[in-house]
């Protein structure tokens, strides 16, 4: 296994900072049961099977469901440790887990039992909701599991030798379900750990959605195709319409189950605008694609002025460069840790559009500060080398999905190409 080989490389066994209390992200006593409050729905308790999270036997945190758990381990330096035994458990119940609700009408929910002061509290379970998600260009869907975690589930919208026409503008681009998976695992074989858990799904919309749903609108959207396969559409600004509807064979679909962070209730997420966002106007230029010393202002301005920020910001734009994603216009950090902690790297449906043709643009900020971790440089060497090709690992890595193969091979390729040009662009900094 090379990817068994790749992370017992010493640069994937650097140590994070020691984790005070300080540095995580809830804190809760670890004797604390994860026990439930009746609703008094009966339907509910018996659909939800309340009981299996309270095994016997077993200490108090092993009762916690792995969303939980996952939440839990949330620090100021990782989003999840590197040899997390939580993420296959995780994956699995991504990929697996029932899907009890999908709608926009809160139902009546139990709570955890009410914890001590500064804990865990009982609003950490989220109302039991499976809702079309608001906002965006095109559709998700929040799905809600028995043991109350929840995923955001993008559909399949187009196959995967499909490439991304070269009049589209990258803001009227699909969103792609296997770019959602193809991003986590590249995103954990660079070592930055900061996209949440994604795995891919096939759901039935007939079982899954249609009947379960409880958002009005978006029952409205079903229809049987003239093929007689199950159709919706939803409600969405760019591709939501009876053209754009999305079609199962006859009712199985496609899509990728990511996990969701912590409610913004429980952990506040702050969002910045990127210095180097594209204009999102057809034909005018944004300051960084006019002027050639824009990283000198970035340098100076907060808070890129100070700590690792703008170093974290050129990971991420490696990171883009290598799926050809254009479209990174905001990311987000945990409001609890300050300026000081790692950046959220979500929303990458847009990756892996096409492999027959480079976007250089998006490596203007490497190109223009010419900074790098030096962690991230010897790791992008080290993916660049026989034992450990970027290709042959992020490859393994995807053929344990549900859905593999996730990336056409042509994908696979373009991502070595693409680390041999953030390689020469590091070489032209270290050379001037």
């Amino acid at each position: 296994s090379k990817l068994a080989a790749l992370f017992e490389h010493p640069l994937y066994n650097i140590p994070v900072p020691e984790v005070t209390e300080k540095d995580k992200l809830f804190i809760i006593n670890p004797m604390e049961k994860f026990s439930l409050h009746s609703s008094g729905s009966d339907e509910w308790v018996s659909s939800s099977k309340a009981e299996t999270l309270l095994p016997t036997g077993k200490t108090a945190y092993d009762t916690y469901p792995t969303w939980l758990k996952f939440h839990i381990g949330i620090n100021r330096y990782e989003l999840y440790p590197r040899r997390d035994p939580l993420l296959p458990m995780l994956l699995r119940d991504l990929a697996t887990q029932r899907i009890v609700s999908s709608g926009t009408t809160s139902l009546p929910v139990p709570l955890f039992t009410p914890l001590p002061c500064c804990l865990l509290p009982a609003s950490l379970i989220p109302s039991l909701l499976s809702v079309q998600k608001s906002g965006g260009t095109q559709l998700k869907l929040i799905m809600t599991f028995p043991n109350y975690g929840q995923a955001l589930f993008k559909p399949m919208k187009q196959t995967r030798d499909q490439e991304t026409p070269i009049d589209f503008f990258y803001f009227s681009d699909f969103e792609r379900h296997n770019a959602e998976i193809a991003a986590f695992h590249l995103d954990r074989i660079l070592d930055f750990r900061r996209i949440p858990p994604v795995s891919g799904r096939l759901v039935n919309i007939t079982k899954e959605i249609r009947d379960i749903t409880t958002d009005k609108k978006l029952a409205k959207t079903f229809f049987i195709s003239p093929a007689g396969n199950v159709c919706f559409y939803g409600e969405c600004s760019y591709y939501c319409s009876t053209e754009h509807a999305l079609c199962g064979k006859p009712d199985r679909l496609e899509g990728s189950m990511a996990a969701l962070l912590p409610d913004k209730t429980l952990a506040k997420r702050r969002s910045w605008r990127s210095p180097w966002r594209r204009s999102y106007h057809k034909s005018k230029k944004a300051e960084w694609e006019l002027n050639p010393n824009y990283c000198a202002q970035v340098r100076e301005t907060p808070p890129y002025d100070r700590g690792h920020r703008l170093l974290d910001l050129i990971d991420m734009t490696i990171l883009d460069f290598l799926m050809g994603n254009m479209d990174r216009h905001h990311y987000e950090t945990f409001e609890k840790f300050g300026n000081d902690t790692f950046l959220l790297h979500l929303d990458n449906g847009r990756g892996f559009g096409t492999h027959s043709r480079d976007e250089p643009s998006i490596l203007a900020p490497l190109q223009q500060c010419c900074s790098i971790k030096k962690s991230t440089y010897l790791r992008l060497q080290l993916l660049a080398t026989q034992p450990y090709r970027l290709s042959d690992v992020l490859r393994e890595a995807l053929a344990a999905d549900p859905l593999a193969p996730i990336l056409a091979e042509p994908h696979l390729r373009a991502l070595d190409r693409r680390l041999g040009k953030v390689l020469v662009a590091v070489g032209h900094c270290l050379a001037r």
